[in-house]
């Protein structure tokens, strides 16, 4: 029997803290491998876990965070850039929020924290190949956005400028991953330009069908929209390259639907919860991903507006290991099978009568 998928990981960013054991690599790796994880996807914007400069620089830095990770018993299954790709687009109207994902120097300059983030993306690229990691994980960034909802119209033209402007920042960055042989899985999430299919088409065109551009699957993402996750598998099965495991439930009600009126996590008609306490499917999921081949990690992402991170972590481990399907050689009915006889299968057609 051989597995479909490796896993069960943890993306290491929603429980970095101050206090022990989250707040270093060592410490929060061996936590993460005592509670059943076999890999951790390493988030480069927390300085208290991994320095992304050091590792684009030195080799030696990317051996010991690897030798680090193995002592504790897991693999790094890819790194994040979330933050650094969200800051590569940026709409005027979030400009101060997303401030607080650059360094302090750089707030209120637009134009310096893009051209950091373009650099931090790039150093991932090569930090990424002195790791020997083929995939990292980011986002797209967002000038569209707030454009979502076709009132007041939009001018003609202005979605595929936005999808232009998009790959001409994106598409020098992809090609720096293209030289070191690695993929940026964007994470198709609400917020940035690329959030569903069909946005997912327009910034593949508008890329050129760059072959370094995949995704990051995320069935919570599409959930709360309302979307096919599953027919999402089946149309771009062959450019999913990682898998943040991620439940969701939508609860609407007469006072609220997909927007959810404004609400705060806890109040929202859809609201993000722990591995096993929302709606998504993921027998479904994972029997898709087998079927197609998926062959990389299956990665917990834990956001819960009710659980706490810690009980959320210690459930999701055993919850993905139950999912991972072990694919089968044999088929089910080949003890009812014959060998290959060219003659009989010709005289049961009916042929050469």
């Amino acid at each position: 029997m051989t597995r479909s998928m490796k896993g069960p990981g943890l993306f290491l960013a929603q429980f970095a803290g101050d206090d022990a054991p989250f707040n270093s690599l060592e410490a929060i790796t061996k936590w993460a491998a005592g509670l059943g994880y076999t890999g951790v996807q390493i988030p480069t914007f927390d300085t208290r876990l991994f320095d992304l400069d050091k590792a684009a620089g030195s080799q030696t830095y990317c051996d010991e965070v690897k030798g680090l990770c193995a002592e504790a018993g897991v693999e790094i299954t890819e790194l994040s850039t979330h933050l650094q790709g969200q800051l590569v687009a940026v709409h005027p109207a979030y400009d101060t929020a997303f401030d607080a994902f650059a360094p302090a120097e750089l707030h209120g300059k637009p134009a310096a924290r893009q051209a950091w983030a373009t650099d931090q993306m790039k150093k991932a690229a090569t930090a990424s190949r002195n790791l020997g990691l083929d995939v990292s994980v980011s986002f797209t960034g967002s000038l569209a956005f707030p454009f979502l909802y076709p009132w007041p119209q939009r001018p003609a033209g202005l979605i595929e400028e936005a999808f232009a402007e998009l790959a001409r920042r994106w598409r020098p960055i992809l090609d720096v991953y293209d030289a070191h042989g690695v993929d940026i899985a964007y994470e198709i999430h609400p917020g940035e330009d690329v959030f569903d299919g069909a946005t997912w088409e327009r910034f593949l065109d508008a890329t050129g069908q760059h072959p370094r551009a995949a995704i990051n699957y995320d069935p919570s993402h599409f959930l709360l929209q309302q979307l096919d996750y599953l027919a999402f598998i089946d149309l771009y099965h062959d450019r999913i390259r990682a898998f943040h495991v991620k439940d969701a439930e939508f609860l609407p009600t007469g006072r609220q639907g997909v927007y959810s009126g404004y609400a705060g996590w806890v109040d929202r008609a859809a609201r993000f919860r722990s591995l096993g306490d929302g709606q998504v499917d993921f027998p479904g999921i994972f029997s898709r991903l087998a079927q197609y081949g998926y062959d990389s990690w299956a990665v917990l992402e834990w956001e819960c507006c009710l659980k706490s991170p810690e009980q959320g972590a210690a459930e999701g481990a055993p919850f993905i290991a139950r999912h991972i399907i072990e694919l089968t050689d044999k088929a089910f009915d080949d003890f009812a099978g014959a060998e290959t006889d060219t003659a009989r299968n010709r005289a049961m057609l009916g042929i050469d009568r």
